[in-house]
C-alpha cells in the first residue's frame, strides 16, 4: 500500500484541524471537502467569506463541515497583533508593522498554529514560497537542538519497492540554497524523524554526492563527509533510530546491485529511503525530474525543524498534492504514541 491511504487512515482515527491561508482557491476547497467527506478532521480556511462561498458554488463544493474565517473580522485578530508585537519586539518591528502583517492570511494562520488553535498548516497555492516561509520561520520555534528549518518532498509511487515501500524522503528541496556541513547534518536529522513518524520504519540516510566512498578532496565531496559523521553523532547522542552513510552516489543509494558492483559496503548502500542532497539545485532538480519522468505522486514542501507542523506547498499544485500535503502534516500532529503505541 503507498503511503498516503495509511495517512488517511490514521487521521480517521486521530482527526486533526488543518488551517488552509488560501481558502477561496478551487484546489484548496476540493482538497478541504475531501478531508471532511473522510472524516479527517476539521479544515479551516481563511479569507473573505462571499469569496470562499462563490469559489465553492462554482466548484460545486459542500462548505458542510468547514470552518470560514476572515482575519480582520475574527475576535483573535486584535490579541495575535499583541503577541506577535511581542514576538518581534527585539527583531526591530516598527509601529503598525504588526497589525498590517496579521491581514495577511499566512501571518494569521501561523499565529493560529503557534497558539495551538490548529494542529497544522497548508500554505504557498497562490504565493511565493517566500511569502509563505516567511511568516512560519519568524513565528514558529525550531525544534530542541536543532539549528535549521529546511523542507522535504515525498516521492510516492503505488507499486515500485524503492524507499519504504515506495516512498522516498528528500531534502532539501525548496529553502536552503547551499547547506553547509552543519546544516545538512540537521537536516538529515530531521528529515529521518519525519520519515520515521510516517511510516514506523528505520531511516536509511543517504548523504548524496557524485562519488561514492571516494578519495576525492573536492570540496564538495568532504562536504557531505563532514555532514555524515556531524549527523551521526547527532543521531547518536540523541538516541534517534537511524542509519546514515556518505557520501554515496544516489544510484549506488538506491539499487542493491550498483551498490555491490561499486563495492559500496554497509547498512544504508542499496538501501536508502531518505535521499540529502548537496544543495538545494540538485535537489529541486532531482526530484522534480523524477515526479515529471516516473510518474512519482509528490508530498511538500514539508517543512522540516519547526516545532509545528507546516507544509509549503508549489503554485503549481493539484488538488491532491494539497490533500497529500495536508495528510502528512496532520499526521505530524499525532502522537507516536497515538499511532504506534511507543515513544
Amino acid at each position: 500500500m503507498s503511503l498516503l491511504p495509511k495517512l488517511v487512515e490514521r487521521l480517521q482515527r486521530h482527526p486533526k484541524r488543518v488551517v488552509f491561508p488560501e481558502g477561496a482557491d478551487p484546489r484548496v476547497l476540493q482538497a478541504a471537502r475531501q478531508w471532511v467527506t473522510r472524516r479527517m478532521g476539521a479544515p479551516i480556511l481563511l479569507g473573505e467569506r462571499a469569496r470562499i462561498k462563490e469559489a465553492a458554488a462554482l466548484l460545486d463544493v459542500n462548505l458542510a463541515g468547514m470552518r470560514l474565517i476572515e482575519p480582520a473580522r475574527s475576535e483573535d485578530f486584535e490579541g495575535f497583533v499583541k503577541q506577535f508585537e511581542t514576538l518581534r519586539h527585539d527583531k526591530g518591528l516598527k509601529p503598525g508593522e504588526a497589525r498590517a502583517a496579521l491581514h495577511d492570511n499566512n501571518y494569521f494562520a501561523t499565529m493560529m498554529l503557534a497558539a495551538g488553535q490548529v494542529d497544522a498548516l497548508v500554505g504557498g497555492a497562490t504565493v511565493s514560497a517566500s511569502s509563505a516561509l516567511r511568516p512560519l520561520f519568524q513565528i514558529i520555534p525550531r525544534l530542541e537542538h536543532v539549528q535549521t528549518a529546511s523542507s522535504l518532498m515525498i516521492l510516492d509511487w503505488d507499486e515500485q519497492k524503492v524507499g519504504i515501500e515506495g516512498s522516498l524522503f528528500l531534502a532539501d528541496c525548496g529553502v536552503i540554497p547551499e547547506p553547509t556541513a552543519e546544516q545538512l547534518a540537521d537536516i538529515a536529522i530531521t528529515t529521518a524523524m519525519i520519515a520515521h513518524h510516517l511510516t514506523n520504519e528505520l531511516p536509511r540516510v543517504a548523504m548524496l554526492s557524485y562519488s561514492s566512498k571516494s578519495t576525492a578532496d573536492h570540496p564538495a565531496v568532504v562536504k557531505m563527509r563532514t555532514a555524515t559523521e556531524l549527523a551521526r553523532a547527532k543521531a547518536t547522542a540523541a538516541a534517534l533510530p537511524m542509519e546514515i552513510e556518505g557520501e554515496l552516489q544516489v544510484d549506488a543509494a538506491l539499487d542493491p546491485h550498483v551498490a555491490e558492483t561499486k563495492q559500496v559496503a554497509g547498512t544504508v548502500a542499496g538501501r536508502a529511503n531518505v535521499l540529502i542532497f548537496p544543495d538545494l539545485a540538485s535537489a529541486n532538480i532531482g526530484f522534480k525530474l523524477v515526479q515529471v519522468l516516473a510518474g512519482a505522486n509528490t508530498f511538500g514542501q514539508i517543512i522540516t525543524g519547526l516545532s509545528r507542523p507546516a507544509a509549503e506547498i508549489s503554485r503549481g499544485a493539484s488538488a491532491h498534492d494539497v490533500f497529500g500535503a495536508a495528510a502528512v502534516v496532520g499526521c505530524q500532529a499525532i502522537d507516536r504514541r497515538l499511532l504506534y503505541g511507543t515513544p
